[in-house]
């Protein structure tokens, strides 16, 4: 029997067309990741990090998927090129698409290409409203803390709104 993982992913962007490339993104990892089993409201959120004059869209899905965490991250970043990223080692920049693995299963994954759970998950507000809209209680492995709980606990005073089409 094939073993289904359990994919928390975060998606943004802040390069218009901001909607666009979030719903692309959607369909791609539909395509090539897994079932999108659950999908957050889309959070619109000021950058965090650095400065931009578009806002970010947000939104976190929860994927049924066959693939390893690592497969997974191989397809995101290709997905990430498909639709135009650029990446910079100077750090962050705006960008048309954006996506992190949050959590895969309840594993604790520390490589040199993949921390999971997300290791700034807890910090950030923008990530933490629409993961706790679809999971709630889920437990972070590290932490053992529920999400709503680490959303409590959360000290980021960005702005994140519902994002309103």
């Amino acid at each position: 029997m094939v073993k289904h993982n359990k994919v928390f992913l975060l998606l943004g962007s802040n390069i218009e067309p901001r909607y666009s490339f979030i719903k692309k993104a959607e369909e791609r990892i539909a395509e090539e990741i897994g079932e999108i089993v659950q999908s957050s409201e889309i959070y619109e959120s000021e950058p965090v990090g650095f400065t931009a004059d578009i806002l970010f869209l947000n939104r976190v899905l929860l994927i049924n998927s066959i693939l390893s965490a690592s497969n997974i991250l191989s397809i995101i970043h290709k997905v990430e090129k498909e639709l135009g990223r650029k990446r910079s080692p100077l750090g962050y920049l705006s960008r048309t698409i954006d996506i992190d693995i949050l959590y895969f299963n309840n594993d604790i994954i520390n490589t040199k290409n993949l921390t999971v759970p997300h290791p700034r998950l807890y910090e950030r507000k923008f990530t933490l409203l629409p993961l706790v809209e679809i999971a709630a209680d889920y437990i972070n492995p590290v932490l053992d803390i529920k999400n709503s709980k680490l959303l409590e606990l959360c000290t980021d005073s960005s702005k994140v709104s519902k994002y309103k089409n």
